[in-house]
Protein backbone atom coordinates (compact mmCIF):
# COMPACT_ATOMS: atom_id res chain seq x y z
CA UNK A 1 0.00 0.00 0.00
CA UNK A 2 1.02 3.62 -0.60
CA UNK A 3 -0.08 6.70 1.32
CA UNK A 4 -0.54 10.21 -0.08
CA UNK A 5 -0.72 13.17 2.31
CA UNK A 6 -1.92 16.47 0.85
CA UNK A 7 -1.58 19.53 3.08
CA UNK A 8 -4.11 22.06 1.80
CA UNK A 9 -5.10 25.43 3.19
CA UNK A 10 -8.35 24.12 4.69
CA UNK A 11 -7.24 20.62 5.67
CA UNK A 12 -4.99 17.59 5.27
CA UNK A 13 -6.19 14.72 3.09
CA UNK A 14 -4.77 11.22 3.49
CA UNK A 15 -5.31 8.68 0.71
CA UNK A 16 -4.36 5.01 0.50
CA UNK A 17 -3.80 3.26 -2.83
CA UNK A 18 -2.65 -0.26 -3.59
CA UNK A 19 0.02 -1.42 -6.03
CA UNK A 20 -2.51 -1.28 -8.90
CA UNK A 21 -3.31 2.36 -7.97
CA UNK A 22 -6.81 1.48 -6.82
CA UNK A 23 -7.98 3.91 -4.16
CA UNK A 24 -8.55 1.98 -0.92
CA UNK A 25 -9.78 4.88 1.19
CA UNK A 26 -9.27 8.50 2.19
CA UNK A 27 -9.83 10.67 5.24
CA UNK A 28 -9.40 14.31 6.21
CA UNK A 29 -8.26 16.52 9.05
CA UNK A 30 -9.45 20.13 9.14
CA UNK A 31 -7.49 23.39 9.34
CA UNK A 32 -8.33 27.04 9.89
CA UNK A 33 -6.54 30.16 8.64
CA UNK A 34 -5.62 33.02 10.96
CA UNK A 35 -5.92 36.56 9.54
CA UNK A 36 -4.59 38.85 12.32
CA UNK A 37 -4.28 41.90 10.03
CA UNK A 38 -5.59 42.95 6.60
CA UNK A 39 -3.70 41.03 3.91
CA UNK A 40 -2.21 38.56 6.41
CA UNK A 41 -2.80 34.80 6.24
CA UNK A 42 -1.11 32.42 8.67
CA UNK A 43 -1.25 28.90 10.10
CA UNK A 44 0.48 27.17 13.01
CA UNK A 45 2.62 24.27 11.74
CA UNK A 46 1.58 22.28 14.84
CA UNK A 47 -1.97 22.37 13.43
CA UNK A 48 -0.74 20.68 10.21
CA UNK A 49 0.66 17.82 12.29
CA UNK A 50 -2.60 17.56 14.24
CA UNK A 51 -4.65 17.53 11.01
CA UNK A 52 -2.35 14.91 9.45
CA UNK A 53 -2.71 12.75 12.57
CA UNK A 54 -6.50 13.15 12.34
CA UNK A 55 -6.51 12.13 8.68
CA UNK A 56 -4.31 9.07 9.24
CA UNK A 57 -6.40 8.11 12.29
CA UNK A 58 -9.47 8.29 10.06
CA UNK A 59 -7.84 5.87 7.64
CA UNK A 60 -6.71 3.58 10.45
CA UNK A 61 -10.23 3.38 11.86
CA UNK A 62 -11.56 1.92 8.60
CA UNK A 63 -8.51 0.44 6.89
CA UNK A 64 -6.07 -0.61 9.64
CA UNK A 65 -4.93 -3.74 7.79
CA UNK A 66 -4.21 -1.80 4.60
CA UNK A 67 -2.48 1.05 6.49
CA UNK A 68 -0.21 -1.52 8.13
CA UNK A 69 0.98 -2.55 4.65
CA UNK A 70 2.18 0.94 3.61
CA UNK A 71 5.65 0.92 1.99
CA UNK A 72 5.80 4.41 0.49
CA UNK A 73 4.46 7.84 1.47
CA UNK A 74 4.18 10.82 -0.88
CA UNK A 75 3.69 14.43 0.20
CA UNK A 76 1.84 17.26 -1.50
CA UNK A 77 1.19 20.71 -0.13
CA UNK A 78 0.17 24.32 -0.47
CA UNK A 79 3.14 26.15 -1.96
CA UNK A 80 5.17 29.24 -1.02
CA UNK A 81 4.58 29.15 2.76
CA UNK A 82 7.45 30.37 4.96
CA UNK A 83 7.90 27.92 7.85
CA UNK A 84 10.78 29.19 9.98
CA UNK A 85 12.53 26.86 12.43
CA UNK A 86 15.50 27.24 14.76
CA UNK A 87 18.50 24.98 15.34
CA UNK A 88 16.40 22.73 17.62
CA UNK A 89 13.68 22.38 14.92
CA UNK A 90 11.32 24.58 16.94
CA UNK A 91 8.90 26.80 14.99
CA UNK A 92 9.78 30.49 15.39
CA UNK A 93 6.48 32.09 14.29
CA UNK A 94 3.25 31.10 12.52
CA UNK A 95 3.79 30.12 8.86
CA UNK A 96 3.11 32.96 6.42
CA UNK A 97 0.89 31.38 3.73
CA UNK A 98 0.74 31.57 -0.07
CA UNK A 99 -2.22 34.00 -0.05
CA UNK A 100 -0.60 36.47 2.37
CA UNK A 101 0.14 39.78 0.63
CA UNK A 102 1.95 41.72 3.38
CA UNK A 103 5.30 41.51 1.56
CA UNK A 104 4.23 43.23 -1.68
CA UNK A 105 6.79 46.04 -1.20
CA UNK A 106 9.59 43.53 -0.54
CA UNK A 107 8.49 41.48 -3.58
CA UNK A 108 8.66 44.55 -5.82
CA UNK A 109 12.13 45.38 -4.51
CA UNK A 110 13.44 41.84 -5.18
CA UNK A 111 11.73 41.74 -8.58
CA UNK A 112 13.55 44.95 -9.52
CA UNK A 113 16.80 42.97 -9.18
CA UNK A 114 17.14 41.42 -12.68
CA UNK A 115 18.88 38.31 -11.32
CA UNK A 116 15.64 36.99 -9.85
CA UNK A 117 13.70 36.75 -13.11
CA UNK A 118 16.82 35.61 -14.99
CA UNK A 119 17.55 32.69 -12.66
CA UNK A 120 14.07 31.66 -11.44
CA UNK A 121 12.16 32.30 -14.69
CA UNK A 122 9.42 34.00 -12.69
CA UNK A 123 8.29 37.34 -11.35
CA UNK A 124 8.88 37.64 -7.61
CA UNK A 125 5.23 37.57 -6.50
CA UNK A 126 4.15 38.80 -3.04
CA UNK A 127 2.93 35.28 -2.26
CA UNK A 128 6.34 33.67 -2.90
CA UNK A 129 8.68 32.73 -0.05
CA UNK A 130 11.69 35.01 -0.56
CA UNK A 131 9.84 38.33 -0.07
CA UNK A 132 8.27 36.93 3.12
CA UNK A 133 11.77 36.41 4.51
CA UNK A 134 12.69 39.96 3.49
CA UNK A 135 9.62 41.14 5.42
CA UNK A 136 10.59 39.09 8.51
CA UNK A 137 14.16 40.43 8.35
CA UNK A 138 12.79 44.00 8.33
CA UNK A 139 9.90 43.70 10.81
CA UNK A 140 10.88 40.77 13.06
CA UNK A 141 14.72 40.88 13.19
CA UNK A 142 14.86 38.85 16.40
CA UNK A 143 13.02 35.99 14.61
CA UNK A 144 15.17 36.30 11.48
CA UNK A 145 18.37 36.01 13.56
CA UNK A 146 17.30 32.59 14.89
CA UNK A 147 16.38 30.96 11.55
CA UNK A 148 18.25 27.68 11.05
CA UNK A 149 16.01 26.35 8.24
CA UNK A 150 13.25 27.68 5.99
CA UNK A 151 10.82 24.90 5.09
CA UNK A 152 7.81 24.80 2.79
CA UNK A 153 4.61 23.54 4.47
CA UNK A 154 4.69 19.94 3.21
CA UNK A 155 8.39 19.73 4.08
CA UNK A 156 7.58 20.57 7.69
CA UNK A 157 5.33 17.49 7.62
CA UNK A 158 8.34 15.57 6.24
CA UNK A 159 10.44 16.78 9.18
CA UNK A 160 7.76 15.41 11.52
CA UNK A 161 7.51 12.14 9.56
CA UNK A 162 11.23 11.49 9.05
CA UNK A 163 13.39 13.96 10.98
CA UNK A 164 14.91 15.13 7.65
CA UNK A 165 15.25 18.67 6.28
CA UNK A 166 14.52 17.96 2.60
CA UNK A 167 12.49 19.36 -0.28
CA UNK A 168 12.03 18.78 -4.01
CA UNK A 169 12.08 20.78 -7.21
CA UNK A 170 8.44 21.63 -7.95
CA UNK A 171 7.68 23.24 -4.57
CA UNK A 172 11.11 24.87 -4.26
CA UNK A 173 10.62 26.54 -7.67
CA UNK A 174 7.97 28.72 -5.97
CA UNK A 175 10.37 30.25 -3.46
CA UNK A 176 12.25 32.73 -5.75
CA UNK A 177 15.52 31.10 -4.63
CA UNK A 178 15.73 28.19 -7.09
CA UNK A 179 17.71 28.29 -10.33
CA UNK A 180 14.81 26.66 -12.18
CA UNK A 181 16.79 25.66 -15.29
CA UNK A 182 19.57 24.05 -13.24
CA UNK A 183 17.17 22.61 -10.61
CA UNK A 184 19.42 23.83 -7.76
CA UNK A 185 19.41 26.51 -5.05
CA UNK A 186 20.97 29.81 -6.13
CA UNK A 187 23.44 31.04 -3.50
CA UNK A 188 23.32 34.42 -5.28
CA UNK A 189 19.56 34.83 -4.80
CA UNK A 190 19.69 33.53 -1.23
CA UNK A 191 22.39 36.07 -0.41
CA UNK A 192 20.08 38.82 -1.74
CA UNK A 193 17.76 38.03 1.20
CA UNK A 194 20.64 37.54 3.70
CA UNK A 195 20.26 33.75 3.71
CA UNK A 196 22.58 30.89 2.82
CA UNK A 197 22.23 27.45 1.27
CA UNK A 198 22.81 25.94 4.74
CA UNK A 199 19.44 27.40 5.76
CA UNK A 200 17.69 25.58 2.91
CA UNK A 201 16.58 21.93 2.87
CA UNK A 202 18.50 19.45 0.71
CA UNK A 203 16.92 18.97 -2.74
CA UNK A 204 15.83 15.77 -4.51
CA UNK A 205 13.45 15.03 -7.38
CA UNK A 206 9.80 14.45 -6.44
CA UNK A 207 10.03 10.77 -7.40
CA UNK A 208 13.17 10.15 -5.29
CA UNK A 209 13.49 8.87 -1.74
CA UNK A 210 13.60 11.70 0.81
CA UNK A 211 13.67 10.09 4.23
CA UNK A 212 12.12 7.14 6.02
CA UNK A 213 9.17 7.06 8.40
CA UNK A 214 10.26 7.42 12.05
CA UNK A 215 9.83 4.24 14.09
CA UNK A 216 7.61 6.01 16.67
CA UNK A 217 5.05 6.96 14.00
CA UNK A 218 5.26 3.55 12.33
CA UNK A 219 4.48 1.93 15.70
CA UNK A 220 1.64 4.38 16.35
CA UNK A 221 0.07 3.53 12.99
CA UNK A 222 0.83 -0.23 13.35
CA UNK A 223 3.09 -0.22 10.29
CA UNK A 224 5.88 -2.77 10.32
CA UNK A 225 8.81 -2.67 7.94
CA UNK A 226 10.69 0.11 6.20
CA UNK A 227 8.58 2.99 4.80
CA UNK A 228 10.11 5.34 2.22
CA UNK A 229 8.95 8.97 2.02
CA UNK A 230 9.12 10.43 -1.50
CA UNK A 231 10.26 13.94 -2.37
CA UNK A 232 6.64 14.69 -3.32
CA UNK A 233 5.39 17.86 -5.01
CA UNK A 234 3.76 21.23 -4.64
CA UNK A 235 -0.02 20.94 -4.82
CA UNK A 236 -0.44 21.75 -8.51
CA UNK A 237 2.41 19.50 -9.66
CA UNK A 238 1.00 16.74 -7.43
CA UNK A 239 -2.44 17.22 -9.02
CA UNK A 240 -0.73 16.98 -12.41
CA UNK A 241 0.82 13.65 -11.37
CA UNK A 242 -2.64 12.50 -10.27
CA UNK A 243 -4.14 13.64 -13.57
CA UNK A 244 -1.33 12.18 -15.70
CA UNK A 245 -0.43 15.69 -16.91
CA UNK A 246 3.26 14.89 -17.21
CA UNK A 247 3.96 14.75 -20.97
CA UNK A 248 4.74 17.79 -23.12
CA UNK A 249 1.54 19.64 -24.08
CA UNK A 250 -0.82 17.86 -21.65
CA UNK A 251 -2.93 20.39 -19.71
CA UNK A 252 -5.59 20.73 -17.05
CA UNK A 253 -7.76 23.51 -15.67
CA UNK A 254 -8.43 23.46 -11.95
CA UNK A 255 -11.49 25.24 -10.57
CA UNK A 256 -10.74 25.33 -6.87
CA UNK A 257 -10.56 28.25 -4.44
CA UNK A 258 -8.08 29.68 -6.93
CA UNK A 259 -8.02 28.77 -10.61
CA UNK A 260 -5.09 27.17 -12.41
CA UNK A 261 -4.30 26.50 -16.06
CA UNK A 262 -1.45 23.98 -15.98
CA UNK A 263 0.60 22.67 -18.91
CA UNK A 264 3.44 20.13 -18.75
CA UNK A 265 6.62 20.99 -20.67
CA UNK A 266 9.45 18.80 -21.89
CA UNK A 267 11.83 21.75 -21.61
CA UNK A 268 12.24 24.93 -19.55
CA UNK A 269 10.22 27.78 -21.15
CA UNK A 270 10.33 30.89 -18.95
CA UNK A 271 8.58 34.14 -19.82
CA UNK A 272 8.29 36.01 -16.53
CA UNK A 273 6.87 39.24 -17.97
CA UNK A 274 3.65 37.33 -18.82
CA UNK A 275 3.18 36.47 -15.10
CA UNK A 276 3.13 32.80 -16.13
CA UNK A 277 4.80 30.53 -13.59
CA UNK A 278 7.57 28.40 -15.08
CA UNK A 279 8.35 25.76 -12.46
CA UNK A 280 10.08 22.41 -12.25
CA UNK A 281 7.68 19.45 -12.45
CA UNK A 282 7.77 16.64 -9.89
CA UNK A 283 9.27 14.26 -12.48
CA UNK A 284 12.97 14.52 -13.44
CA UNK A 285 13.87 16.61 -16.53
CA UNK A 286 10.31 17.92 -16.78
CA UNK A 287 9.01 21.44 -16.20
CA UNK A 288 5.58 23.02 -16.29
CA UNK A 289 3.94 26.34 -16.93
CA UNK A 290 1.03 27.57 -14.94
CA UNK A 291 -1.27 30.55 -15.03
CA UNK A 292 -2.99 31.28 -11.71
CA UNK A 293 -6.06 33.35 -10.87
CA UNK A 294 -6.65 34.03 -7.18
CA UNK A 295 -10.46 33.68 -7.08
CA UNK A 296 -12.25 30.89 -9.00
CA UNK A 297 -14.82 29.06 -6.85
CA UNK A 298 -13.96 31.73 -4.28
CA UNK A 299 -15.75 34.23 -6.54
CA UNK A 300 -18.87 32.07 -6.76
CA UNK A 301 -18.76 31.45 -3.00
CA UNK A 302 -18.57 35.22 -2.40
CA UNK A 303 -21.61 35.70 -4.66
CA UNK A 304 -23.33 32.88 -2.75
CA UNK A 305 -22.70 34.66 0.56
CA UNK A 306 -24.08 37.94 -0.74
CA UNK A 307 -27.22 36.41 -2.28
CA UNK A 308 -27.90 33.87 0.48
CA UNK A 309 -28.20 31.08 -2.08
CA UNK A 310 -25.91 28.04 -2.27
CA UNK A 311 -23.43 27.85 -5.14
CA UNK A 312 -25.24 24.82 -6.57
CA UNK A 313 -28.60 26.63 -6.40
CA UNK A 314 -27.12 29.63 -8.19
CA UNK A 315 -25.61 27.61 -11.03
CA UNK A 316 -28.77 25.46 -11.14
CA UNK A 317 -30.81 28.58 -11.99
CA UNK A 318 -28.83 28.85 -15.24
CA UNK A 319 -29.54 25.31 -16.41
CA UNK A 320 -26.97 23.46 -18.52
CA UNK A 321 -27.46 25.23 -21.87
CA UNK A 322 -24.92 28.00 -22.37
CA UNK A 323 -26.35 31.48 -22.91
CA UNK A 324 -24.87 34.44 -24.72
CA UNK A 325 -23.18 37.00 -22.45
CA UNK A 326 -25.66 39.64 -21.28
CA UNK A 327 -23.41 42.71 -21.28
CA UNK A 328 -22.83 42.53 -17.52
CA UNK A 329 -19.15 41.84 -16.91
CA UNK A 330 -17.61 40.58 -13.68
CA UNK A 331 -13.94 41.05 -12.81
CA UNK A 332 -13.00 38.31 -10.29
CA UNK A 333 -10.17 40.24 -8.62
CA UNK A 334 -11.59 39.90 -5.10
CA UNK A 335 -8.13 39.51 -3.55
CA UNK A 336 -5.96 40.92 -6.34
CA UNK A 337 -4.75 38.95 -9.36
CA UNK A 338 -1.71 36.87 -10.25
CA UNK A 339 -1.66 35.98 -14.00
CA UNK A 340 -1.39 38.07 -16.13
CA UNK A 341 -1.51 41.28 -14.06
CA UNK A 342 0.63 40.59 -10.96
CA UNK A 343 -1.46 43.13 -9.08
CA UNK A 344 -2.05 42.64 -5.34
CA UNK A 345 -4.22 45.73 -4.89
CA UNK A 346 -6.64 45.52 -7.82
CA UNK A 347 -10.19 44.59 -6.74
CA UNK A 348 -13.24 43.06 -8.38
CA UNK A 349 -16.16 44.78 -10.06
CA UNK A 350 -19.50 44.31 -11.79
CA UNK A 351 -19.73 46.52 -14.89
CA UNK A 352 -22.82 47.12 -17.02
CA UNK A 353 -25.55 46.63 -14.40
CA UNK A 354 -29.09 47.70 -15.28
CA UNK A 355 -32.60 47.33 -13.85
CA UNK A 356 -33.00 44.01 -15.64
CA UNK A 357 -29.84 42.54 -14.07
CA UNK A 358 -31.35 39.66 -12.10
CA UNK A 359 -29.59 37.31 -9.72
CA UNK A 360 -29.22 34.79 -12.56
CA UNK A 361 -27.60 37.45 -14.77
CA UNK A 362 -25.09 38.21 -12.01
CA UNK A 363 -24.37 34.50 -11.52
CA UNK A 364 -23.83 34.11 -15.26
CA UNK A 365 -21.41 37.04 -15.29
CA UNK A 366 -19.46 35.60 -12.31
CA UNK A 367 -18.97 32.30 -14.16
CA UNK A 368 -18.03 34.15 -17.37
CA UNK A 369 -15.62 36.44 -15.50
CA UNK A 370 -13.71 33.44 -14.13
CA UNK A 371 -13.76 31.83 -17.60
CA UNK A 372 -12.32 35.01 -19.14
CA UNK A 373 -9.65 35.19 -16.41
CA UNK A 374 -8.63 31.64 -17.40
CA UNK A 375 -8.62 32.76 -21.05
CA UNK A 376 -6.15 35.47 -19.95
CA UNK A 377 -4.00 32.63 -18.62
CA UNK A 378 -4.25 30.74 -21.92
CA UNK A 379 -3.10 33.81 -23.85
CA UNK A 380 -0.19 34.24 -21.41
CA UNK A 381 0.87 30.59 -21.83
CA UNK A 382 0.64 30.91 -25.62
CA UNK A 383 2.87 33.97 -25.50
CA UNK A 384 5.40 31.86 -23.56
CA UNK A 385 5.48 29.22 -26.27
CA UNK A 386 2.97 26.64 -25.03
CA UNK A 387 0.18 25.40 -27.27
CA UNK A 388 -2.88 23.78 -25.67
CA UNK A 389 -5.34 21.84 -27.82
CA UNK A 390 -7.57 20.51 -25.00
CA UNK A 391 -7.76 20.56 -21.19
CA UNK A 392 -9.06 18.25 -18.48
CA UNK A 393 -11.20 19.89 -15.79
CA UNK A 394 -10.72 19.18 -12.08
CA UNK A 395 -11.75 20.88 -8.82
CA UNK A 396 -15.07 21.63 -7.15
CA UNK A 397 -16.19 24.10 -9.83
CA UNK A 398 -15.97 21.38 -12.49
CA UNK A 399 -19.25 19.94 -11.18
CA UNK A 400 -21.06 22.75 -13.02
CA UNK A 401 -21.60 21.75 -16.66
CA UNK A 402 -22.62 25.33 -17.42
CA UNK A 403 -19.32 26.66 -16.11
CA UNK A 404 -17.34 24.11 -18.12
CA UNK A 405 -19.23 25.03 -21.28
CA UNK A 406 -18.39 28.69 -20.61
CA UNK A 407 -14.71 27.80 -20.16
CA UNK A 408 -14.62 25.62 -23.30
CA UNK A 409 -16.20 28.44 -25.33
CA UNK A 410 -13.99 31.15 -23.81
CA UNK A 411 -10.82 29.12 -24.44
CA UNK A 412 -11.92 27.67 -27.76
CA UNK A 413 -10.75 24.16 -26.81
CA UNK A 414 -12.58 20.99 -25.68
CA UNK A 415 -12.80 20.32 -21.94
CA UNK A 416 -12.48 16.65 -20.93
CA UNK A 417 -14.13 15.29 -17.79
CA UNK A 418 -12.36 12.49 -15.95
CA UNK A 419 -14.38 9.41 -15.02
CA UNK A 420 -15.59 9.31 -11.44
CA UNK A 421 -12.70 9.17 -9.04
CA UNK A 422 -10.33 11.35 -7.09
CA UNK A 423 -7.32 12.28 -9.21
CA UNK A 424 -6.17 15.26 -7.21
CA UNK A 425 -3.07 16.09 -5.23
CA UNK A 426 -3.41 13.34 -2.59
CA UNK A 427 -3.65 10.71 -5.36
CA UNK A 428 -0.65 12.25 -7.14
CA UNK A 429 1.29 12.22 -3.86
CA UNK A 430 0.45 8.53 -3.34
CA UNK A 431 1.69 7.82 -6.88
CA UNK A 432 5.00 9.55 -6.03
CA UNK A 433 5.21 7.42 -2.88
CA UNK A 434 4.74 4.29 -5.02
CA UNK A 435 7.45 5.38 -7.48
CA UNK A 436 9.95 6.20 -4.71
CA UNK A 437 9.33 2.90 -2.92
CA UNK A 438 9.35 0.61 -5.97
CA UNK A 439 11.54 2.37 -8.52
CA UNK A 440 8.73 2.16 -11.10
CA UNK A 441 8.86 4.25 -14.28
CA UNK A 442 7.23 7.63 -13.41
CA UNK A 443 5.54 8.08 -16.81
CA UNK A 444 4.14 4.53 -16.69
CA UNK A 445 2.67 5.22 -13.24
CA UNK A 446 1.36 8.76 -13.90
CA UNK A 447 -1.19 7.91 -16.58
CA UNK A 448 -4.29 10.04 -17.28
CA UNK A 449 -7.71 8.89 -16.04
CA UNK A 450 -10.37 7.53 -18.36
CA UNK A 451 -12.40 10.38 -19.87
CA UNK A 452 -16.10 10.16 -19.05
CA UNK A 453 -17.13 12.91 -21.46
CA UNK A 454 -16.05 16.00 -23.33
CA UNK A 455 -17.62 19.45 -23.40
CA UNK A 456 -17.00 21.14 -26.74
CA UNK A 457 -16.96 24.90 -27.29
CA UNK A 458 -20.40 26.20 -28.31
CA UNK A 459 -19.50 27.43 -31.79
CA UNK A 460 -22.74 29.40 -32.21
CA UNK A 461 -21.69 31.59 -29.24
CA UNK A 462 -17.98 31.89 -30.02
CA UNK A 463 -18.39 35.34 -31.61
CA UNK A 464 -20.46 36.66 -28.69
CA UNK A 465 -17.93 35.24 -26.25
CA UNK A 466 -15.06 36.82 -28.18
CA UNK A 467 -16.80 40.22 -28.01
CA UNK A 468 -17.44 39.77 -24.28
CA UNK A 469 -13.81 38.78 -23.71
CA UNK A 470 -12.63 41.93 -25.49
CA UNK A 471 -14.87 44.00 -23.15
CA UNK A 472 -13.42 42.10 -20.20
CA UNK A 473 -9.86 42.77 -21.37
CA UNK A 474 -10.52 46.50 -21.68
CA UNK A 475 -11.78 46.84 -18.10
CA UNK A 476 -8.62 46.07 -16.11
CA UNK A 477 -6.69 49.10 -17.42
CA UNK A 478 -9.84 51.20 -17.01
CA UNK A 479 -10.26 50.45 -13.28
CA UNK A 480 -6.58 50.06 -12.37
CA UNK A 481 -6.19 53.80 -11.66
CA UNK A 482 -9.12 53.63 -9.19
CA UNK A 483 -7.53 50.81 -7.17
CA UNK A 484 -3.97 52.13 -7.05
Amino acid sequence: MYLGLDLGTSGVKAMLIDGDQTIVGSANGSLDVSRPHSGWSEQEPAHWVRAAQEAVAGLKAKHSKELAAVRGIGLSGQMHGATLIDAADKVLRPCILWNDTRSHAEAAALDADPRFRALTGNIVFPGFTAPKLAWVRKHEPEVFAKIAKVLLPKDYLRLWLTGEHMSEMSDSAGTSWLDTGKRAWSSELLAATDLSEEQMPALVEGTAQAGRLRSELAAQWDISGDVVVAGGAGDNAASACGMGTVSDGAAFVSLGTSGVLFAANGSYLPKPESAVHAFCHALPNTWHQMGVILSATDALNWHSGVTGKSASDLTGELGETLKAPTGVTFLPYLSGERTPHNDAVIRGAFIGLEHESSRAVLTQSVLEGVAFAIRDNLEALRSAGTGISRVTAIGGGSRSRYWLAAIATALGVPVDLPADGDFGAAFGAARLGLIAATGADPVAVCTPPVTSGTIEPVSALSGAYEDAYRRYRALYPAIKSLAH
